[in-house]
């Protein structure tokens, strides 16, 4: 077989023979490498459709720890490689690109949480699980933008609680439990904080019946609750969502149309779960650069050369899966991110 690598993407190969000789020598490396794909739903969809499993972070970080195969293949951004990492330390972790890191992740580093944590002693550290595994290790709790109101409740109200990183997460668990004594990170991912209100409320006045699945970590996740509570949206019709709850959700909606408000590589996920609904995103353009960073040719490069491998070291991995499990004894992590 030839191995010629795919400078980009698959058109070099020529059209659809091109598509299967790719997908051939991926399945075949995969195997010799003893390596399951994992695909996050933000990535391109060559690469979701080739993957054993596609999903969130942290439903794939869990698919991660109890898969029989030695090595994990994580195709998303980096902080997702070191969640399976974390979770099964003992496996080969590989991301196809290292460069693919995370806007939100980024926004807090462990020293500024521990230099905020010695602001307000006492404080109990919900995270995201979008953040970094040094960051994670500084944490009491993790959370899942599905149950991040769930871990936040459960907190006794009489305690200080330290949100991080996503202002708009936080502030939606903030609305929800009507807790005053939490503190919010300035966090933001850049593509959701770029899926604004106004762009919502005009996809929305041109689609009058149509659904409207919202990411919490969206800038427009405010301006969604106030348009139903307006009437300008039919209250039922606005459904704020995790990735993995989006899918769910597809497969109920009696909607025939859907504007989605999340990275627009999660419009394939849904076409797919529910293919005769018309799933519009709110902002086309809202696309991660470092999720498109693994590219059909960055995949091939990673199973041929076993680059590149994720390392979390053992003190910082055992801290930091403390997080995650106290989340998982409060409840199951739901929908993830």
């Amino acid at each position: 077989m030839t191995t010629t690598l795919v400078p980009e993407g698959l058109t070099p190969f020529g059209g659809v023979e091109a598509n299967a000789a790719w997908a051939e020598e991926v399945r075949r490396l995969a195997k010799q490498r003893d390596a399951v794909l994992l695909a996050h739903n933000y990535q391109v969809p060559e690469i979701q459709d080739i993957a054993d499993h596609t999903g969130d972070s942290l439903a794939l970080s869990r698919i991660a720890a109890s898969s029989d195969a030695s090595t994990i293949v994580f195709c998303g951004v980096h902080f997702m490689a070191e969640t399976a990492k974390i979770l099964a330390p003992e496996k080969t972790v590989l991301i196809p690109d290292a460069r693919a890191g995370c806007s939100l992740a980024d926004s807090i580093t462990g020293a500024e949480l521990r230099a905020w944590k010695a602001e307000h002693p006492g404080a109990v550290v919900v995270s995201y699980v979008n953040t970094t595994a040094e960051v994670k290790a500084e944490t009491d709790i993790c959370c899942t933008s599905s149950n991040a109101v769930d871990v936040v409740a459960s907190i006794p109200a009489d305690q200080e609680v330290l949100f991080l990183p996503d202002q708009f997460l936080g502030a939606h668990v903030k609305r929800v439990t009507g807790r005053e004594n939490m503190h919010i990170w300035a966090g933001e991912c850049h593509v959701h904080a770029g899926i604004n209100g106004a762009e919502l409320a005009e996809r929305a006045a041109s689609n009058p019946d149509a659904d409207l699945f919202i990411h919490p970590e969206c800038g427009c996740a405010t301006s969604a609750l106030y348009l139903a509570g307006e009437g300008a949206v039919a209250p039922e019709r606005v459904k704020i969502l995790s990735t993995g709850d989006m899918v769910h959700e597809a497969r109920d909606t009696k909607a025939k149309t859907v504007l989605v408000a999340t990275e627009i590589g999660m419009i394939h996920q849904l076409r797919k779960a529910a293919p005769g609904i018309d799933f519009r995103a709110v902002n086309d353009r809202a696309s991660c650069r470092y999720m498109k960073m693994i590219t059909p040719a960055a995949l091939l490069r990673c199973l041929r050369e076993g680059l590149d491998e994720v390392h979390v070291d053992l003190e910082t991995a055992a801290r930091a899966k403390a997080s995650v499990q106290r989340m998982i004894e409060i409840g199951q992590p739901g929908g993830g991110e």
